[in-house]
Formats: C-alpha cells, sequence, structure tokens
C-alpha cells in the first residue's frame, strides 16, 4: 500500500511538473481525497492530450498542405528554369551571330582606322622635324590629334590627312622665299627674307639656318660651316637665273647641325697645348734659318759668278778672297800654295755651311717633341681613368688630343724642315765644291807654271 502510494505521488509529482502552468489543486488531507483528486487530474489530462492531439493533427494538415505547394512551386520554376536556360542559349547563339555580322560589317573601317592612326603619328613626326614648318606652323597639332583619337575619324578629318601630306610632297619639291623671324646668335629677333630649298635648306643671304622643332623657331647657326660651303650661298643668293651650285643637307639639319661642333685648325692647334706651342717656336726657328741661309747663299752664289767673270779679286766673296791669297803667294812652291789655298777653303766652308746642321737637328727635334706630347698626353688620360673612371669619354679627350695633336705637329714641323735642309744643304754644297774646284785649277796651273 505504502509503495502505491509512493508510485501515485511521484506520479502526480511529475504531472505538476510537466504542468507548470496548471492551477495547483488542493491539497489532499486524506487517501481518498488523494485518489480522487488523481483521478480527476486524469481524466482532465486525457482531454487535454486529446485536445493536443487534435491540434497536431490539425497543423500536420496545414503544413501537408505547405508542402504540397512548395513542391508545386519547385516543380514550376525547375521548368522554368530550363526555359530560361534554353532560351539564354538561343540568345548566345544570336548574339554569336550578331557578333560576327559587326565584326564583318566594321572589318574595314578598323582597319581603315589603325592605317590612319599610324599614318597620322608618323606625320606628325615628321612634320615636327620638317623645315617646311618653318614656312607653315602648326601643322603637327591636327596629326596629333587624330594619332591619339580613340573613334573612328570622319571625313573632314580624313580630307584633312590628305591636304597636309600632300602638302608636304608638294613643298618638298619646291624653291620659295618667305618671310620669317630669325633669331640671332645673341638672343635677338629679325624679321628677315628666308629662302627654303625643299626639305634641306634655310638660308637667308650669306649663311646657313636651321629649324627648331620643338620651339617651331628659325635661328643662325652657333657657328657656319667652312668657307667654301657658305660661299656657295652667296653666289646662289646673287643667281637670278639659270642653275648654281649649293650643299645641301639630305638629313634636313642634322649633318649640318653636327658641322657646327667640327672643330676648327685654330681650336686643334690649341689643343696641342705646350709642347705644340714650342714645336711652333722650333718650326719658326728653322724657317727663319732657312730663310737667311738662302739668302746669304744666294748672295755668294751671284757674288762667287760675277768674280768669275773679273780678274780683280775681290773680299766681299769667298772665291776673291782664294784669289788673293793665290795672288800674295804666286812665287811659293806648289806644296806651300796648296796648303795656303786648304786653309782658305777651310776659313771660307764654316761661313758657307752655318745654321744648316741647326736646321737638321731641328727637323730632327720636332717629332721627338710631338713624341714627348703624345706621351704627357697619354700620363693625363690615364691619370683620368684612374679619378673618374671609363664612364664619361670626355674627361679623357683632352689628354687624347693633345698626345695626337703634338704627334701631328711634330712631323707637320719635321717634314718641311728636311726638305729644306737638303736645299740649303745642296746649294752649300755646290758653293764648296766651287771654291775647291777652282782652287785645285790654280794649283794645277800653278804646278805647270813651274814645271816650265
Amino acid at each position: 500500500m505504502k509503495t502505491v502510494l509512493k508510485s501515485v505521488v511521484l506520479a502526480a509529482g511529475l504531472f505538476v511538473a510537466a504542468q507548470p502552468v496548471m492551477a495547483a489543486a488542493p491539497q489532499a488531507k486524506t487517501l481518498e481525497q488523494l485518489l480522487q483528486q488523481v483521478q480527476k487530474d486524469r481524466l482532465s489530462e486525457g482531454k487535454i492530450n486529446k485536445q493536443r492531439e487534435q491540434e497536431f493533427l490539425s497543423e500536420r494538415a496545414d503544413k501537408q498542405a505547405l508542402l504540397s505547394q512548395a513542391k508545386r512551386e519547385l516543380v514550376a520554376e525547375q521548368a522554368r528554369g530550363k526555359k530560361l536556360e534554353a532560351q539564354f542559349g538561343e540568345n548566345e547563339k544570336q548574339l554569336a551571330e550578331l557578333e560576327e555580322k559587326l565584326t564583318l560589317a566594321v572589318g574595314n573601317m578598323g582597319e581603315m582606322f589603325g592605317v590612319v592612326r599610324q599614318v597620322a603619328g608618323d606625320a606628325q613626326s615628321r612634320f615636327q622635324t620638317s623645315i617646311i614648318s618653318a614656312q607653315f606652323p602648326g601643322r603637327d597639332k591636327l596629326m596629333g590629334e587624330l594619332a591619339q583619337s580613340k573613334e573612328l575619324p570622319e571625313l573632314p578629318q580624313l580630307e584633312d590627312l590628305w591636304f597636309a601630306l600632300q602638302k608636304e610632297m608638294t613643298a618638298s619639291g619646291e624653291i620659295v622665299k618667305f618671310p620669317a623671324n630669325v633669331i640671332t646668335g645673341t638672343g635677338d629677333r629679325e624679321q628677315r627674307e628666308v629662302t627654303r630649298v625643299g626639305t634641306f635648306n634655310l638660308m637667308d643671304a650669306d649663311q646657313y639656318l636651321v629649324f627648331n622643332g620643338e620651339t617651331e623657331t628659325v635661328g643662325e647657326l652657333s657657328r657656319q660651316p667652312e668657307s667654301y660651303m657658305t660661299a656657295t650661298v652667296d653666289s646662289y643668293a646673287d643667281n637670278a637665273s639659270g642653275y648654281s651650285a649649293l650643299y645641301v643637307d639630305p638629313s634636313r639639319g642634322t649633318i649640318l647641325t653636327l658641322m657646327t661642333q667640327k672643330v676648327t685648325l685654330d681650336e686643334r692647334y690649341k689643343q696641342g697645348g705646350t709642347v705644340g706651342y714650342v714645336i711652333t717656336a722650333v718650326l719658326g726657328l728653322g724657317l727663319l734659318i732657312v730663310v737667311e741661309r738662302l739668302i746669304v747663299l744666294g748672295g755668294m752664289s751671284a757674288a762667287i759668278r760675277k768674280q768669275l767673270k773679273s780678274d780683280t779679286p775681290s773680299d766681299k766673296n769667298p772665291l776673291g778672297r782664294i784669289l788673293k791669297v793665290y795672288e800674295n803667294n804666286r812665287n811659293v812652291d806648289v806644296e806651300t800654295l796648296e796648303l795656303k789655298l786648304d786653309e782658305a777653303i777651310l776659313k771660307e766652308t764654316p761661313r758657307i755651311e752655318r745654321g744648316v746642321s741647326v736646321i737638321k737637328v731641328l727637323a730632327a727635334v720636332a717629332p721627338l717633341l710631338g713624341l714627348l706630347g703624345t706621351v704627357t698626353g697619354m700620363i693625363d688620360t690615364f691619370q683620368s681613368i684612374t679619378l673618374f673612371g671609363t664612364g664619361d669619354p670626355k674627361i679623357m679627350a683632352g689628354g687624347i688630343s693633345t698626345a695626337l695633336v703634338t704627334t701631328v705637329l711634330g712631323l707637320v714641323a719635321a717634314l718641311p724642315l728636311i726638305f729644306l735642309h737638303s736645299i740649303v744643304y745642296s746649294r752649300s754644297q755646290s758653293l764648296v765644291h766651287l771654291i775647291e774646284e777652282q782652287a785645285t785649277g790654280i794649283i794645277a796651273e800653278h804646278a805647270e807654271k813651274e814645271s816650265k
């Protein structure tokens, strides 16, 4: 009995725990009250469970209806997806066909667009450096717009491109004069009449001009080319009809600009430095001695020829002084006369040959000085390489210029001195030979007289 009661109490406790929201039942005081209360609660719980079961069944029906509706919607959406997928494939096919038609339709236009941009870019770079732009400035701006355009060119733009190219071709074969502002060497601007020779040269009355494509200005060269070139400009400008020779620049100004940087003879000479000046002094001294010797020997030769035609000895020429020695020793024997005449010839020979050996020495010293300059120049070059490396050739240019120029100067000085030495030496030797020949004749004549 206690066990049954305990089970009933536990069941009642569980029921209360499961239904915390139910109203608390009156507390049983006896076993009968407790049993009645349990039965009452059992009946009440059965009703509640049936009500819950009815609610669950009702909700189940609703959920089943919703599930069926969702399945129907899923089937509809799947059918719609298949329909859209088929339509998408059809659209892709039509789009590919239309793109192919578009490519075929604009193919020629696209190729023309590329050609126009390329031609316009080439024309822009050509117009920027062409001397024709000095007469017609601003031509490269339109070409730049066409070259950088992202759209198909219109018909007026194509006509402008054609006209610009035709104008360049036509002007390249013309020789015209036009007014232009010329920038002088001092930076001033002068209005001058400029002559344009095709695409080759710009010039005014007496000099060449150059066109700067970046600033679109005409200016004088920092230095004109050599005189034989600029002389043709004068004759060409003065020529009113016919033909006239003129030096043209096929590189459209590049060669002409480079020629202004060409080193002149004076600048090249100054590159020789101190050694070059010493070589020049050696050459000058040698030339002075040569001139003095040629004048003196020429005078001696004339005096000797005059003496040969005269019977009276003169103290103003070597042969006359030798004849005087003979006159003063007519009565001596042949050996003594020969010795006297040899002594007189020995006295005259240094006067005749004076300075000839100096010329020879100077001719030998000049190339040695050139070699000295070469060595010193190479020393400077290697010092520059040691200090600054070989990155900048201009640093080594000074030493190399000295080395090469001094060698040239030494050879230039030695060659004429060698030739002049041979001339002076041959003339002095001819005079000595003439004096010895006359002395030998006098001795032979004196010996013949003694033998009689």
